[in-house]
């Protein structure tokens, strides 16, 4: 059933690339309105996925859509709409000596599959990029969000068959581990795999998949106070970074501070507590919070503290003596996906913006712009904390590979 999934799904990439951009164009704009017209029966079965999961798990906010995000996912299908159109961009162009031309240009990769969990907003993000880009979907979301993305996978066939377009572009497989060993294992068929979801799932498809892959790996983010820091721009960059959402990748796990700054650590940290936001801050940190910071919410940093991927209202702190020892603490447990630094000082700024490897490096910003959506790319397919040939959010010129065009006039090669 799965391998002849793929195979239509493959077929109709094919037809795919014939499109036009306004034909590309009208089918986003169309889906974006008929998922507002059809908000209610979205929710209706959001509503059905959220009674199965207890709202204190960290995902439980991912999962849930309300009329704001859905307006959100389908402003953001209309903005890539806006933009445009990534394919048959000349990369480079040369004329060899015998009058032979070569041309590079940018092609769909042809069929994607993106393996998800619980976020049903990626179903809408993933087939606006990948619509845009030449590409047909495969879409693998997980049994927590499976009525939802049904629900918003019907909406998505719906306007592409009233158009006349072959709805296989966008194929949602069973939620079932089944589909994704059959996926991971899809050589011809599918021709490049996005995992989006925990560091598990991540890892689990680098290790098995027989198809390429880019990882969108788990977002360990800290921010580094320094010994120049602005408390001011500090405390509304730390509250900012770490209770927008606390659900997602670009969200605040550990606050690095000067140790020289210690005693403006209550004040940085004194927005977390309206939010009960747990800190979990080692030695020196913890004496600075002490009678100034909630008891319920401070407790003695562990060794589990560092490196850890909260996903809810919990952050770690940790006391350095320099910027070295902050780079140092960033190289050991950064995931490589967004680390900012709060400084005035231009040296420091230059240092850590040098020295930091990360896919976004920030500079007296909050994390949390870290979204293809924030960049101005209208929506993201990831976030990749990897360096081969994508890195930070993905969007439309990372959804596109390459060709060369060779053109002559009967020139044959002569050794």
């Amino acid at each position: 059933m799965i391998n002849e999934l793929l195979q239509q799904t493959l077929a109709a990439s094919r037809r795919l690339v014939m499109l036009d951009d306004a034909t590309i164009n009208r089918v986003l704009l169309d889906t974006a309105d008929a998922l507002m017209s059809r908000q209610a029966e979205v929710l209706a079965a959001n509503a059905e996925d959220l009674r199965r999961m207890d709202p204190a798990n960290p995902k439980y906010d991912r999962l849930k859509l309300t009329e704001k995000r859905l307006a959100g996912i389908a402003g953001d299908m209309k903005n890539v709409a806006s933009l445009p159109s990534p394919l048959g961009r000349l990369l480079s162009e040369a004329v060899r000596p015998n009058g032979m031309v070569i041309r590079k240009v940018t092609v769909p990769f042809g069929v994607i599959g993106v393996i998800y969990e619980a976020r049903p907003n990626v179903t809408f993000d993933v087939f606006s990029l990948c619509f845009k880009s030449g590409n047909a979907c495969v879409l693998k979301g997980g049994s927590d969000a499976d009525c939802s993305n049904r629900a918003l996978v019907a909406i998505i066939h719906d306007v592409l068959a009233s158009l006349g377009i072959d709805p296989a572009i966008c194929t949602l497989l069973p939620p079932d581990r089944e589909a994704t060993t059959e996926l991971l294992n899809a050589v011809g068929l599918v021709d490049l795999i996005i995992p989006r979801g925990s560091s598990s799932l991540i890892n689990f498809v680098r290790d098995h998949a027989r198809v390429p892959v880019i990882e969108t790996g788990a977002g360990i983010c800290h921010t580094y106070f320094d010994k120049e820091g602005n408390k001011e721009k500090g405390r509304e960059i730390v509250n900012n970074a770490k209770t927008r959402r606390v659900s997602v990748c670009n969200a605040l796990d550990c606050l690095i501070v000067h140790a020289d700054r210690l005693a403006d650590l209550p004040y940085i940290c004194g927005k977390l507590a309206d939010s009960n936001v747990t800190i979990y801050a080692d030695e020196p940190a913890f004496a600075a919070l002490a009678g100034h910071y909630p008891a319920a919410l401070l407790q003695p940093a562990t060794a589990e503290s560092f490196g850890t991927e909260f996903l809810d209202y919990k952050m770690s702190v940790r006391t350095v003596a320099s910027l070295d020892e902050a780079l140092a603490h960033i190289a050991r447990y950064s995931s490589k996906h967004s680390e900012s630094i709060v400084s005035e000082s231009a040296e420091a700024v230059r240092r850590f913006q040098q020295m930091v490897d990360a896919a976004c490096v920030y500079a007296n910003v909050s994390t949390a712009f870290t979204d293809g959506a924030q960049f101005g790319f209208g929506a993201e397919i990831g976030i990749s904390t990897q360096k081969l040939h994508a890195r930070g959010p993905m969007a439309l010129p990372e959804l596109t590979t390459y060709k060369y065009i060779i053109e002559g006039e009967g020139q044959t090669r002569k050794d």
